[in-house]
């Protein structure tokens, strides 16, 4: 093998070497900066319902008073991160607390669209 041919298999050999080193820093980037973002915390809300009323009626809201949602009673419970529609849902008891039960995840484009808003 000639002198020539060593140094270039020498320099192959380096610059693969130096993409794995990028490659795994840029892994280990990544991970960190996914972290950071897995850590911001969310509002995870459940939505029963809703109604519109006048000022009037709401202001002669008191104890006992029903007020009558729009949803019926078999339809399935919204659930929103932050305000935003992400999934349908029942209502379990889980330990004596609420839970839901997904029964429909909203698709990503949906929720993106309701981003635009």
């Amino acid at each position: 093998m000639s002198e020539v041919e060593k140094a270039e298999e020498n320099n192959s050999a380096s610059v693969e070497s130096d993409d794995e080193s990028l490659l795994e820093a840029a892994s280990i980037d990544n991970n960190a900066n996914l972290d950071v973002i897995l850590n911001i915390p969310v509002q995870v809300s459940l939505e029963l319902g809703r109604t519109k009323m006048d000022l009037r009626d709401l202001l002669q809201l008191g104890q006992g008073s029903v007020v009558e949602l729009e949803r019926m009673i078999d339809e399935p419970l919204d659930v929103l991160v932050n305000g935003t529609l992400i999934a349908h849902g029942e209502v379990v008891v889980v330990d004596n607390k609420f839970g839901i039960r997904f029964t429909d995840i909203v698709s990503p484009e949906k929720r993106v669209q309701s981003f635009n808003r």
